[in-house]
């Protein structure tokens, strides 16, 4: 059950010292759900693989409709203290990616993620990549998010984040989104 959903938006106008070329767009869009194995220990968690297919593609879209084109994106969960991690890894891992690069248009890289335990204001920094090939280092970034009522520890925040761009005023070197193949999802 969802209790409620949350989205962040950040528009990026200006960063150390020099207005950007064009502004970046941020989002983050995170369900708070209820956990279905707190407080127990199962082995089948075909529950939350199966949520966890459902919300990719929904948080993904709702997230797309507020960037431009999506150039970069990231996934994550934290769990509520009566919940543990690989709760969080069967709604990310097994069935969340495809869903949400259907709703992005696409995406040959891998979808990196961030999960861990709290209680409500828990910290996330989910991670950011170039959706077309993990070594572009320009989109090697992260989105903070968090909710100040959540997780309760019977539930979980589940978050995708997306960008329309790499960081603001990129110099340390290495491949960029121009150079990108796209080919093999790393370069």
């Amino acid at each position: 059950m969802i209790r409620r959903i949350v989205t962040v938006i950040e528009e990026v106008r200006w960063e150390g010292g020099a207005a950007l070329d064009r502004p970046l767009h941020r989002v983050a869009v995170a369900a708070v759900i209820s956990n279905p194995f707190a407080n127990r220990r199962v082995d089948d968690l075909t529950e939350l693989i199966e949520t966890g297919e459902e919300l990719g593609g929904m948080l993904a879209q709702q997230g797309a409709k507020l960037v431009d084109h999506v150039e970069s994106y990231g996934k994550g969960a934290i769990v509520g203290m009566h919940g543990e991690l690989e709760h969080a890894a069967a709604l990310l891992h097994p069935r969340l990616g495809a869903p949400m690069r259907a709703a992005i248009g696409g995406g040959t890289a891998i979808i990196p993620s961030a999960k861990k335990r709290g209680g409500p204001g828990t910290t996330l920094d989910v991670p950011l990549h170039y959706k077309d090939a993990a070594f572009v280092r320009t989109h090697f970034d992260a989105m903070e998010v968090r909710l100040v009522d959540a997780p309760a520890d019977d539930e979980i925040v589940v978050v995708c984040a997306l960008t329309d761009g790499g960081r603001p005023h990129p110099r340390v070197g290495g491949l960029t989104k121009d150079e990108a193949r796209g080919e093999d999802g790393l370069r």
